[in-house]
């Protein structure tokens, strides 16, 4: 009897110790997988697909996207994914995050009516609505013009219409007013005219003026018009070339220094706005003159103090500045 006590005790010491070591290698293995965390996955390629498709790829290989949406220059493709960070066949561990960039569709879809607006602010506008694109929708082509009651710049038909839909890109053909040039202007006589006699009359005359220059000499007046070209009727078309020759001081009169502004400018279809500004050594800088020019050459007598800077603007952008001297 007592060896069969000695022998069951020593199976059940034997059954102890097994449970004791399978109980320590479920644990090993239970530690192990924990430390080496879930399965590596191939990060399916999902560009090119719409949103409810990528998600559910995504979900069974056990990944997270991260969304973005981002305007797109393709129509029709709005929902679906543009670009995708890692990339289809990359190999990450289950339960990482995927970037995904969304289409939210084109910026438009549509042509608009740009009837009885201005031609430059179009173009400025379709600029900033395209940027950073490189596949602009709304292309414009080179507009023609015709003189028109509108003002200068005004598009006056466009062509595709207002509505038309833009499935690709759209080249928009505009007919522009270059003014109603049917207007004639008079043409005044400037012979004895002081140079700011001259410039308020450029303010708000339609003619362009072509002035020369000379020293004043004998009994020329300086500072004033000695010259002036003449035409055979009285009136002509709007932004006719007059020609006029000053007589010029040789030396500052009061502390002033004569002389004419100029450069030359691209030849406009039609008349822009043009700005002479002074900038003296001392005090504010003010306005010499502001009024339209077709372009071409372009001449202003000025009489400013020796150091001050001349900046001339073509629709509001410097073009040209000197110093007097």
């Amino acid at each position: 009897m007592f060896s069969n006590m000695q022998s069951n005790g020593r199976m059940l010491l034997f059954t102890v110790i097994a449970a004791v070591i399978v109980m320590m290698l479920a644990c090993v293995v239970v530690f192990s997988i924990n430390v080496k965390g879930p399965e590596e996955v191939m990060v399916p390629d999902v560009v090119g697909k719409k949103l409810t498709t990528a998600l559910l790829e995504m979900q069974a290989k056990e990944l997270y996207p991260k969304i973005q949406l981002r305007y797109s220059d393709k129509p029709g493709d709005e929902g679906e994914i543009l670009e995708q960070s890692p990339s289809g066949g990359a190999i990450r561990k289950g339960y990482s995050r995927v970037s995904l960039v969304v289409s939210r569709g084109v910026v438009i879809d549509h042509v608009e009516n740009y009837v009885g607006q201005n031609i430059d602010e179009v173009k400025l506008k379709l600029q900033t609505l395209f940027a950073g694109s490189g596949r602009p929708l709304i292309i414009i082509a080179a507009p023609q013009y015709k003189a028109d009651v509108s003002e200068a710049g005004t598009i006056i038909e466009q062509d595709p219409p207002e509505g038309t839909n833009i499935s690709d890109p759209v080249t928009v053909h505009f007919i522009v007013s270059r003014g109603p040039n049917f207007e004639n202007t008079r043409v005044p006589n400037i012979v004895g005219s002081s140079v700011n006699d001259v410039l308020q009359l450029m303010a708000r005359t339609k003619l362009t003026f072509d002035f020369t220059w000379h020293e004043a000499s004998g009994n020329e007046k300086e500072g004033t018009v000695v010259s002036e070209q003449t035409f055979t009727q009285d009136v002509v078309q709007n932004y006719t070339r007059v020609t006029a020759d000053f007589a010029m001081p040789s030396k500052p009169v009061n502390g002033d220094v004569y002389g004419v502004f100029e450069d030359t400018l691209t030849d406009y279809p039609y008349a822009v706005s043009v700005k002479l500004t002074a900038v003296p050594e001392e005090g504010d800088p003010y306005t010499i003159i502001s009024f339209s020019h077709p372009g071409g050459e372009i001449t202003i007598p000025y009489a400013v103090p020796a150091g001050t800077v001349l900046i001339l603007s073509v629709v509001e952008k410097e073009h040209k500045r000197i110093t007097v001297r």
